[in-house]
This record gives C-alpha cells, sequence and structure tokens, in this order.
C-alpha cells in the first residue's frame, strides 16, 4: 500500500469533520449550492481565516464567494469565537471596509491576500478566487483601519 500525501494544506483540516459539515450543510441549504461548491467554499474560507489570524501587515480580504463561508462560520458565534480564540489567539472580526475610494485596488488586496494564503501552503482553489471579479471586492477587511492586524 502507497499513501499520498498532498503537500499543500486544506482549510477543512482546521475543523472538525462534524462542524465542517454543519457549516457545509448551512451553504447548500441557504445558497442553494451544491455539496462539491460548498465544500470548497468553506475549505478556501477557513484557510483564509487563518492567513487572517497570522496576518501582521496590510489587510487581507476574501473573495465574493469566500466571504460566504466566513459569514456563515461567524453566524455560529460560539464555534467561531472558539476557532478564532485557537488559532488566533483573539477574535477576528468581520469589519466591512465602506470606504467609496479605498487607498488600494481591490485586485491590490486579493492578490496580497492570495500570496499571504499561499505563503502557509494552502493551495487556492482559483475559480474561487476569480481575477475577473477583482473589480467586484466585497470590501470585508480583516485588518481594516477599525481591526488592524496584530502587532509584530
Amino acid at each position: 500500500m502507497s499513501i499520498t500525501l498532498s503537500p499543500h494544506r486544506t482549510g477543512r483540516a482546521l475543523i472538525s469533520d462534524d462542524l465542517f459539515h454543519r457549516l457545509t450543510d448551512r451553504i447548500i441549504k441557504v445558497e442553494q449550492f451544491e455539496r462539491e461548491l460548498a465544500e470548497r467554499i468553506m475549505d478556501q474560507a477557513l484557510a483564509f481565516l487563518l492567513a487572517c489570524a497570522v496576518n501582521v501587515g496590510a489587510p487581507l480580504a476574501p473573495s465574493e464567494l469566500v466571504d460566504i463561508g466566513w459569514h456563515t462560520f461567524i453566524l455560529d458565534t460560539h464555534e467561531y469565537a472558539a476557532f478564532c480564540d485557537r488559532v488566533a489567539g483573539r477574535f477576528l472580526h468581520h469589519v466591512p471596509n465602506d470606504d467609496l475610494h479605498p487607498a488600494e485596488s481591490p485586485a491590490d488586496v486579493l492578490a496580497r491576500t492570495c500570496a499571504a494564503m499561499r505563503t502557509l501552503g494552502f493551495q487556492l482553489d482559483d475559480a474561487l478566487w476569480p481575477r475577473a471579479a477583482l473589480g467586484s471586492c466585497t470590501g470585508c477587511h480583516n485588518g481594516c483601519h477599525e481591526d488592524p492586524p496584530p502587532a509584530r
């Protein structure tokens, strides 16, 4: 028997299988997505949250689809708070950036986010981080002016 090891981390490995399935079931129910897409969204949302947890630089932001996973998780406040405490040592606030004239382009923020996730060993699901959708960034930032990243 041979075992194949993936060189990439998965976001879903950051939480229990039970919690992962409950969250993806919620995405399926609310968004009416197929299970495979819901699982991909949740996996990338968890990887994104870990990137936010270790981020000490400029703000990171999810893609529109990945943000669905973050919204889904944050609604389960008890589990979300426990996750944040475990991976970040603090609560990862979801603070929308409603500034109509951001200092940098959404494309730059998304590129920085993708680079941060790759640096941590996560493989990005390119379909969930579309280059074509960069102009419709959700504006959700961890590390924006109201929720700065932790000090170095």
